[in-house]
């Protein structure tokens, strides 16, 4: 079998291990899982670690498994936290759990005729007809409390003040490892550095109870290059539905990233060859302006999370407003698409009526406060700095009528190269 912890290594995806760990997957075809929490109906990108970290596990030929964590979440996990996590009514955990599994098969080969076949199991399945007393009588004396109190995701907890109930999540989530290398054969568990000590609960709960020997290791967390929070936008989290973070922004995000960010990304998010990314790497350096990285690496993960196609509407997107001929593709976007384009753009509602006889373009520019007065207006006009659905305008008597509507609702006023403005037509 292929150590897939060399491979790993070099892309910035592996940070601590439990020895021996590599010597396993050198072994034998070794089951491995993570975990997810379906605290929302939706993955963010976030997320995509421990996803590609499966991923690259059945590439390596091992099975990967999915654990949704049904009853988990339901309990508050302390790990890199500083407060106590809302707990979710049990109707919204099985809708959560039920669209999240649907993400996860997007990723992995859940064909059964294979003998790595990706497999989901849920913890609700075994702790769901658990009591609290076979829980302490047959987990908890095995596990010492001077044990889970020297954890730093307890340490980190303790002074603000902490529920029994986070406290006891590390023995929960040690008790899934257990779970699943008794019944499924799991010798592995990946997943963030901050639940390394949650995770070698469970690989000391399997050699306390059962004398067994299991295995894990972690991936950093990652961070931008500036300090800032990894996946978080003005807007809150990049999401990996499509109904949350429409596949333009989320090509956006990658695209925007900076150069910084881009080459610590390439090697995490892609599956390119060391090779091919260090030519990338160096083909960028020499001429930065071109951003050739942060397209080559939009383009990679936005086909993986979404399509081809939605790659490909991405950057007709992005020419639309950012390249001077586009008109034709502007008319050519239905409702939907031309929202997610326009998505953060400032709106201005005007009455149909108004467009009736005609709404001179002058009069439409200061009212709307687009510009500050009908003067800086007419000057903008005649200097060509106006454009009405990516068409340039310099004629000061144009008027805005039904026929500029776009999808019979919109009109795109763009003042200079990229100011943009959308009038909703009601």
């Amino acid at each position: 079998m292929t150590n897939v912890l060399n491979e790993l290594q070099w892309r910035g995806l592996l940070q601590d291990h439990i020895p021996g760990t590599g010597e396993q997957l050198e072994k034998e075809m070794t089951t491995a899982y993570v975990g997810f929490d379906p605290t929302a109906d939706s993955l963010h990108i976030g997320s995509l670690v421990p996803i590609i970290l499966l991923m690259h596990m059945q590439k390596a030929g091992h099975k990967p498994m999915a654990l949704v964590g049904g009853a988990t979440g339901m309990v508050g996990d302390p790990s890199g936290k500083s407060e106590e996590r809302n707990m979710l009514p049990l109707e919204t955990l099985q809708h959560n759990v039920a669209c999240v599994r649907n993400q996860l098969m997007k990723f992995l080969d859940f064909d059964p005729g294979k003998p790595n076949a990706a497999v989901m199991v849920n913890n609700i399945d075994w702790f769901g007809g658990m009591g609290f007393l076979d829980f302490i009588r047959d987990i908890g004396k095995h596990i010492t409390v001077n044990y889970m109190l020297s954890k730093d995701s307890v340490q980190n907890r303790l002074e603000s003040g902490m529920s029994f109930t986070e406290f006891t999540y590390q023995l929960v989530q040690g008790y899934d490892f257990f779970y699943l290398y008794k019944h499924h054969g799991v010798k592995l568990q990946m997943g963030g550095s901050d639940q390394w000590g949650n995770i070698v609960t469970g690989t000391e709960l399997i050699r306390r109870k059962d004398g067994g020997e299991a295995f894990a290791f972690t991936a950093p967390l990652l961070k931008k290059a500036d300090g800032g929070k990894f996946g978080k936008t003005e807007s809150g989290n990049v999401w990996l539905d499509p109904s949350r973070t429409s596949p333009y922004k989320f090509y956006q995000f990658w695209l925007n990233a900076s150069d910084a960010d881009a080459e610590r990304y390439i090697r995490v998010f892609t599956f390119l060859s060391k090779e091919e990314i260090e030519s990338l790497i160096q083909e960028h350096q020499t001429a930065p302006h071109l951003r050739l990285l942060q397209k080559r690496l939009s383009q990679e993960i936005t086909t993986m999370v979404h399509s081809q196609k939605d790659f490909e509407f991405a950057v007709k997107a992005s020419d639309i407003l950012f390249s001077e001929h586009t008109a034709d593709a502007l008319h050519a976007l239905d409702e939907k698409q031309l929202l997610d384009v326009m998505d953060g753009v400032p709106t201005f509602n005007i009455s149909r009526t108004t467009l009736s006889e005609g709404y001179n373009l002058v009069n439409l520019l200061a009212e709307t406060g687009i510009l500050t007065s009908k003067g800086e207006a007419r000057k903008m006009v005649q200097a060509g700095g106006i454009a009405i659905n990516k068409v340039k305008v310099s004629e000061l008597d144009a008027n805005i009528t039904e026929a500029n509507l776009l999808n019979d609702k919109y009109v795109l006023i763009q003042k200079g190269k990229k100011n943009y403005n959308l009038l909703i037509v009601n």
